[in-house]
């Protein structure tokens, strides 16, 4: 497949256009690259392999379900509601067991009717 100028230079633009310079500073430093660098450095030389940096602060994980009772609880109080809410109770599924569908008896064709389908039919060498 053949690019013309005006397609690889429209490209090139739309790339120019979606990329940024102002990703500087520690936290758009990708360390994981910067590992695996080391690491093959490492191997290449046939040194000992850098010690793996010992693990931050480990992220705060939240309950979700408590996010959103308190999420509820919260709107129910802007709106002037009581805080709890009614519970109702699903109905409970029946566990009957369905009956397979009955298949409709097929229907004898007999010669009149399988010459009459036929003979209605246009020759396509016509």
């Amino acid at each position: 497949m053949e690019l013309t100028e005006d397609e690889i230079e429209g490209a090139l633009a739309l790339m120019e256009s979606m990329s940024r310079e102002d990703l500087d500073g520690p936290e758009f430093q990708d360390e994981y690259t910067d590992a695996m660098a080391k690491i093959i450095e490492a191997k290449r030389e046939d040194r000992e392999l850098p010690e793996a940096p010992e693990p931050g602060e480990p992220g705060k994980v939240l309950d979700l379900m408590a996010a959103l009772t308190q999420s509820v609880q919260q709107v129910k109080a802007s709106r002037g509601e009581g805080a709890e809410a009614a519970v109702h109770d699903l109905p409970a599924k029946e566990t009957t067991k369905k009956q397979p569908a009955k298949k409709a008896a097929a229907k004898k064709t007999t010669r009149k009717t399988v010459a009459k389908k036929t003979s209605g039919r246009r020759s396509r060498s016509a």
